[in-house]
């Protein structure tokens, strides 16, 4: 039996419990027989999205896991949803920007800002408001929009941080995190952003030619930026700097594209492991190879990015690159 490291201890045991009748953690898993279609509407809480959201925060209240770091909470909270369904594409609904609330299905991005903002919540005392679900709702709104969009403000598609770079930089500026990819010896990657606005084709919002205008100014300042990464034939002489919930970004090697996946670090055995939403047809896993391995076996990308949630309140971190405790 793998056992989860010492830092996280029986909570995730605990987590995985409810999972392990079912499902394997490790991938891959079949394609789920009826995978949820995307969301329409407005800002809206099915009544699912409640009960997936209520019984992970009051289970963390019970538990009293808003005492854990950050980083492990996140561990936690991610392990919880292994299993639950890829479902790609369930931000671009119908119309104009919204926020999209969605536990049903998640795709790599979604799936790391939701236990992010969910360990937000979960330190911020939302267990003992479970009773007043509106506000509750309101207030995990705010924290996920905080997360999700350039500013905390939803001002058209534009706005959304669809490129996870600048979802990490800007994410930094507002101290919710801290980018410790050059301080775990990450090197400059040069190459310029454009993926989006050189494939509109592949983006319905981009049809519209203002906004693709927009998309592109992004981009520019994007380029223009500094963006450290590691590579990753040094990813595993680093991995000791990398604590259980980081949030790993692996980089691409598609011209005009700086991020290819994302997910979250979890040690197993003393072994650095992705946490993660994979492909579509499959569902949230851990991965059977460790992070370096993993990303050395996929052709499509060549490194990571690391991030690190800071505690709510917390404007920095100590030491980004301390060595984790075994």
């Amino acid at each position: 039996m793998i056992q989860y490291r010492a830092a996280l201890g029986p909570v995730v045991v605990i987590a995985l419990f409810f999972i392990g009748t079912k499902w394997s953690p490790f991938e891959p898993h079949p394609a789920p027989i009826d995978p949820p279609g995307p969301p329409t509407g407005t800002i809206s809480w099915s009544d699912h999205d409640w009960d997936v959201f209520s019984s992970v925060v009051a289970g963390a209240g019970e538990a009293k896991l808003d005492k854990l770091p950050i980083g492990k909470l996140m561990a936690v909270i991610g392990t919880s949803f292994v299993g639950t369904d890829y479902t790609p594409n369930t931000l671009d609904i119908p119309g104009a920007e919204q926020l999209v609330i969605n536990f049903r299905g998640l795709d790599c991005v979604t799936f790391v800002e939701n236990v992010h903002a969910l360990a937000v919540a979960i330190k911020s005392g939302a267990a003992e408001r479970l009773n007043n679900r509106a506000d509750v709702e309101t207030e995990y709104e705010q924290i996920l929009k905080t997360l999700r969009y350039r500013n905390g403000v939803i001002d058209g598609y534009p706005s959304r941080l669809h490129y996870f770079s600048e979802w990490i930089e800007e994410n930094a500026r507002r101290q919710l995190v801290t980018n410790i990819s050059k301080h775990l010896g990450g090197i400059i990657d040069s190459e310029a952003i454009d993926f989006m606005s050189t494939h509109p084709d592949a983006y319905r919002q981009l049809g519209n030619l203002e906004t693709l205008k927009d998309i592109q100014e992004i981009e520019r300042r994007i380029s223009e930026r500094n963006r450290h990464f590691i590579p990753q034939d040094l990813i595993a002489d680093i991995a000791d700097h990398i604590q259980d919930g980081d949030i790993i970004a692996a980089t691409s090697t598609v011209r005009g594209l700086d991020v290819a996946h994302t997910g979250l670090a979890l040690w197993l055995d003393d072994k650095l492991h992705l946490l993660h939403a994979p492909l579509a047809g499959e569902s949230v896993q851990i991965s059977q190879l460790t992070l370096a391995e993993r990303i050395t076996s996929i052709n499509e990308q060549d490194g990571i990015m690391v991030a690190r949630a800071h505690e709510p309140g917390e404007p920095s971190l100590r030491n980004p690159v301390l060595a984790t405790e075994r």
